[in-house]
This record gives structure tokens, C-alpha cells and sequence, in this order.
């Protein structure tokens, strides 16, 4: 029973469906942590070692962007520290206020110039770890290190936990993706197989496919930096995605009621949505192997037919881009 529990626990589908309650556990367990270290170790200010924790793990579950934010983390705190320590030492060998204070509100002004823009995050903290260390210039210096060691515990904490039972986007990104197929599979049943679908019902379903493509799209970096899938790759499989989708609106919108088109190359599509979502969920990477045989141009075809014919030209691509890929994130 113990083993069943664990090998439930270590599957990435169980992962996925509790992702808040393990980064919550998570989360929980690091703070204690680093409680537990800087009393032990009887660290002055340990509580910012505690929120450092939080400030690189609290709100962010996925492996790749803890990682990423760590990083930043450490290089913020190294600016700022190091910024913080030479202010404390002025201010101690100066000894004016007034120097001090615009010295302070230099270093921020040049930091909020460069946190509108790539590299934000570490501008951002470099300032408010300026304030942690050096306060308003009146701290310490050994109270200013002390903050520096505690703040790095912190991020060393954070990280550690990060590969703890980690939750990666690349699990978050196959789920979804794997639901919007079974949705254009859904979609496409509805037209090609001769149901006739109410005018309030359409844009609903549509709806469903672009709000998901907007939740992939989000998880795109992340999913890049864990799987090691460059993100122009990532961009053509979101590409083909949404060709799919926007060929499936059309169609809809120009026959209410259509059949008999094709059908065998009808459900040969559908069988090649629905077992791509397969290979995403479960792994099972053998349904993208099968290249889909793509319906014979017709003498005279009409616009419904050429977006037909489109669209199965994008579905296989699509199973190529995903078959390419799947060494990288079938993790």
C-alpha cells in the first residue's frame, strides 16, 4: 500500500491534479526550515531569511520559473548588498545624513530606470535590498551582513526545496494542450459529422479554444527553459495550434449542417486529434507516429472544402512539430 501511495505521488498526472496542495506543503515545509536553521544556528534578523523563502518560492509553483527567480534572486542580492555595505561604510566614515540620503535616492532612481524593461526583476530587488542591508544608511555593518547571509540562506532554501516533488509547466503545458485537441476534436465532430450546432453555442465552445490557447501561451518560456525546446519550436507548435483553431471557426461559420465529405479521412482526423492528446497526457508517443493521410484535392472546390483540406495539412504538421519535440518533454 506504502509503495502504491509513493508511485501515486511520483506521477506527474497525480502532481498535476494536486499542484496547489504540494506547493502549498512545500512552501510550508521550507519556511519551517528556515526557521529552524537560523534558530539553530542563532543568525541575527532570521526572519529575512524566512522572507526570501517566500519572495522566491511563494508564488511560483513551476520548476523552471523557481530556478529562474533564484538566480535573479542571487544576483539582486549581490548588487544590492554589496550597494547597501558601501552606503553603511560611508555613512560611518562621513558621517552626513544628507549625502547618505541622496546617495539612497540615486542608486533607487537608477534602479526603477532599469525595472521597466528586460532584467526588471533584479533592478527591482537590487533596491529593496539596498533597504534590507543598508536601512536609511543609519544600520550596521555587521547588522547589513548579517541581512546579507540571512537573505542568501533564504534563496539557497527556496531553491532546495524547488527540486523537492517538483511541479514542472512542461506537465501543466501537455495537459492543457492535451485538453484543447479533445476540444477542436470536439469542435470538429459537431461540423463534419452532420450536427447541427445552435448559433449561442458556437461562440461558446470558440471561446473555450482561445482562452486555452492563451493559457499555453503563457507557459511557453517556462516550458523552454525546463524541456530544453528552443521557444521558436515552442512558437510553431503554438502556430499550428492556432491555424487549427481559427479553420475550425470558419468552417463552423460557413455550413451549420454538413456530411458526408470525406468521412473516412473525417475520423482519421479526429482519431489523429484525440491520440495526440494521448501522447501528451499519458505518454503514449506511438499515436504520433502515424502520419495522417490528407484528403485528394478537389476539381471544383468550394471554400468549406480548402479549409478541409487545410486543416488536416496543419493537424499532421502539428503531430510532426509535437513528434520532434517529444524526447524534450516527456518528462
Amino acid at each position: 500500500m506504502a509503495m502504491m501511495e509513493l508511485r501515486r505521488l511520483l506521477s506527474p498526472e497525480y502532481r498535476y491534479r494536486y499542484a496547489r496542495l504540494i506547493h502549498a506543503a512545500r512552501v510550508g515545509l521550507s519556511i519551517l526550515t528556515s526557521i529552524l536553521l537560523t534558530s539553530a544556528l542563532h543568525v541575527p534578523h532570521g526572519e529575512w531569511a524566512s522572507i526570501t523563502v517566500v519572495i522566491v518560492i511563494g508564488g511560483l509553483q513551476h520548476h523552471g520559473n523557481i530556478r529562474r527567480k533564484a538566480v535573479e534572486r542571487a544576483m539582486g542580492t549581490l548588487i544590492g548588498a554589496a550597494s547597501g555595505l558601501l552606503i553603511i561604510m560611508q555613512q560611518s566614515y562621513f558621517g552626513t545624513p544628507v549625502l547618505t540620503n541622496a546617495i539612497i535616492v540615486a542608486a533607487c532612481g537608477l534602479c526603477a530606470y532599469h525595472a521597466i524593461g528586460k532584467g526588471g526583476y533584479v533592478a527591482l530587488l537590487t533596491a529593496i535590498t539596498i533597504f534590507i542591508v543598508a536601512g536609511h544608511g543609519d544600520n550596521s555593518l555587521s547588522d547589513g551582513l548579517w541581512r546579507v547571509v540571512n537573505i542568501i540562506l533564504g534563496d539557497a532554501i527556496a531553491l532546495a526545496f524547488s527540486f523537492a516533488l517538483p511541479l514542472y509547466a512542461t506537465w501543466t503545458w501537455r495537459h492543457n494542450l492535451a485538453e484543447e485537441l479533445r476540444g477542436c476534436a470536439s469542435f470538429y465532430i459537431g461540423i463534419a459529422g452532420g450536427v447541427r450546432r445552435s448559433r449561442s453555442r458556437d461562440p461558446h465552445a470558440m471561446a473555450g479554444l482561445s482562452a486555452g490557447l492563451v493559457r499555453l501561451r503563457a507557459l511557453m518560456p517556462s516550458v523552454s527553459r525546463e524541456a530544453a525546446i528552443p521557444l521558436e519550436k515552442m512558437e510553431e507548435i503554438q502556430r499550428s495550434l492556432r491555424i487549427c483553431t481559427s479553420a475550425l471557426d470558419l468552417m463552423a461559420s460557413m455550413k451549420e449542417r454538413v456530411g458526408g465529405e470525406h468521412p473516412l479521412e473525417n475520423c482519421k482526423l479526429i482519431h489523429a486529434l484525440l491520440g495526440m492528446g494521448r501522447a501528451l497526457k499519458f505518454g503514449k508517443l506511438q499515436y504520433l507516429q502515424r502520419p495522417m493521410p490528407i484528403p485528394a484535392d478537389l476539381a471544383d472546390p468550394d471554400g468549406y472544402s480548402l479549409l478541409n483540406l487545410e486543416l488536416h495539412r496543419e493537424v499532421d504538421t502539428l503531430r510532426q512539430h509535437l513528434s520532434e519535440t517529444a524526447k524534450n518533454w516527456n518528462i
